[in-house]
Formats: structure tokens, sequence, C-alpha cells
């Protein structure tokens, strides 16, 4: 299947980057390379763009598709949080923007045996990096009900999340659970028949194994701070999120990066020595156009926020 992903909010996040021609810029979730490719064209020869991803997919779609620009791009197979790492072994420890889109590619969701999707039966799988062992399988056959029911709480947001961990161990006493289907039927069942009406019923819990699965929550709260810390001074991150939890960690990062000052409100002046990284462009989030609803229904929930470096 070819790798294909709408470019999110594509036109909005190249605006923000305020891309230089001679800069070095990252796209941390490189995916298909459609938001890569707008930037690769507004360089120069003297510029560069690293795209960082983990799947292989993604990388040998990006290389075919970045092919004429390939004298200014960079791909590494990497996890966006190895960042600084990548980036170092080609002696580069300033970039002048990033960006991350957060969002699982269409073809990830769309090719059936990578097992992300409801929509087919296969086998449990969810791994955006092919290498790893843990997968969809292992989270729902070996967790324990409390380690589940917290995750389709926590990262799902499901409020029939004590449930269905019951009804997965249930199920998983008489045999292993295997398939996107029995896993669906599963969940099916312990959701009332009058909840349903509400979307999918397995999407929720889908989107929880599949945060734990790829550790998406851990990679990004304990990679905001050093990717704007690789910032050069005006330089931009622009990060694109798809669900409450990610944006929240995108929001207090940003906060409190732009007021990093720890000291109590009562003293007069700041003793802590905290000063503060830059400022986030973006009070409120910039979401899609209706135009962009129209074409991508997959695009309503993104958000984009722009942290920009003092």
């Amino acid at each position: 299947m070819t790798f294909s992903h709408y470019s999110v909010l594509l036109q909005e996040t190249i605006t923000n980057l305020n891309i230089k021609a001679d800069g070095v810029y990252v796209d941390g979730t490189l995916g298909g390379g459609g938001h890569a490719l707008e930037v690769a064209k507004c360089l120069s020869k003297g510029g560069r763009l690293f795209g960082i991803d983990q799947d292989d997919a993604a990388l040998q779609a990006a290389e075919e598709r970045l092919s004429a620009y390939k004298d200014r791009v960079i791909l590494v197979r990497s996890n966006y949080c190895n960042i600084r790492e990548a980036l170092a072994q080609y002696g580069v420890e300033q970039v002048d923007g990033i960006v991350l889109d957060l969002g699982v590619s269409s073809y990830q969701l769309d090719t059936e045996e990578r097992g992300f999707s409801y929509r087919f039966d296969t086998k449990l799988d969810m791994r955006m990096d092919r290498r790893q062992t843990l997968t969809a399988r292992t989270i729902v056959n070996q967790y324990t009900e409390q380690e589940l029911y917290r995750i389709i709480r926590d990262y799902g947001e499901e409020q029939f999340a004590k449930n269905i961990a019951k009804h997965i161990v249930r199920f998983r006493e008489e045999r292993p659970i295997e398939t996107t289907g029995e896993l669906n039927e599963i969940i099916k069942a312990a959701i009332p028949a009058k909840m349903r009406q509400n979307g999918h019923p397995s999407k929720r819990t889908f989107q929880a194994i599949r945060i734990e699965c790829n550790r998406e929550l851990e990679v990004l709260r304990d990679s905001l701070d050093t990717m704007i810390e690789m910032l050069a001074p005006g330089g931009r991150l622009c990060i694109i999120t798809f669900h409450s939890l990610e944006d929240r960690l995108v929001k207090a990062a940003f906060k409190r990066s732009e007021n990093p000052c720890t000291c109590p409100p009562e003293f007069p002046v700041c003793i802590c020595g905290k000063k503060p990284q830059g400022r986030a462009v973006t009070k409120k989030p910039i979401l899609p156009t209706e135009e962009e609803l129209r074409e991508n229904s997959r695009s309503k929930s993104a958000k984009l926020r722009v942290f920009e470096k003092k």
C-alpha cells in the first residue's frame, strides 16, 4: 500500500515556522513527508532538513517524496525523543525550527496488518517502530486488570474502562486475545448498548493501547524541554496534537518555558534565577479551517501550538 498521510494544518505550520532559506529544520514525525516537503521547498542549498521517524515504511516513502531535495535533506530512523543525539552525529546542536505532527498516519491506520485500526480483523500489533518487542497483543494479554484499567481510563478517557479491563481479563482466561476483531467484540460487550451510539465503541480503548504500546505521552513529555533548548534564538517549535492529553502536555511545557520562575508569589523579586526561554506564539491553538475539515475528517481534533525561542 502507498504510504499516505494528509498533512494536517500544513500551511499554518509552514507559515508559523518562519523558515529561513539557509536555516536548519527538523521534522520529528516525518511520516509520508508532507510537512517536510514544504519545508524543503523553502530551503536553499545552504539549508538543511532532518527528517526523523521510527517507521521504516514512512522513511522509504519520504525518501522518494523528497528525492528532488536530497542535497538538503537527511533522514534518520529514530524516535524524536533522541533528537539531540541524532543531530549530534551531524555536528548540529541548534536548529531554527522543529515540527511535530503527532497524529497516526493514514497509512498506519489503513494498512490492515499494522493492527492499528478497529475497522479490520487482523493481528494485534500497533507498533510504530516494528523493531520493538512490545505489541498491543502483549499489553492485552499480559497487563494486569489494574494496569489495563489505568491505561484505558487515562489514555483513552473511557468511562467504561473498569468494565472493559474486566472483560479483557475474563476472556483471556479461556485463551489469548489474538486479533483486533476479538478485542472489538470484548469491548462492545463491556459497554451498555445504549452508550454505543457515540462513535465506534472501540475508539478510545484502541487509542489507549496504541499510546501505551508506543510510549507516546511519555516520549512527548520527556522531549519538550529538550526541543525548546535546541532552538536557536528566534527558532520555532510547531506541534500538532490530536487529543487533549497531548495538548495539555504541550500547553504546560510552553507555559513553563515562558514563565519558569518558581519563587513564591509574595517574593518582591525573583531569586530562583530561572529565565524565560521564549514565548508561546499561540495563546490559543490554531484549528483546521472549515475547508480542511471538509477535505479530511481526521483533522477535526487537530490543534497547532507554536513556541518561539527568545
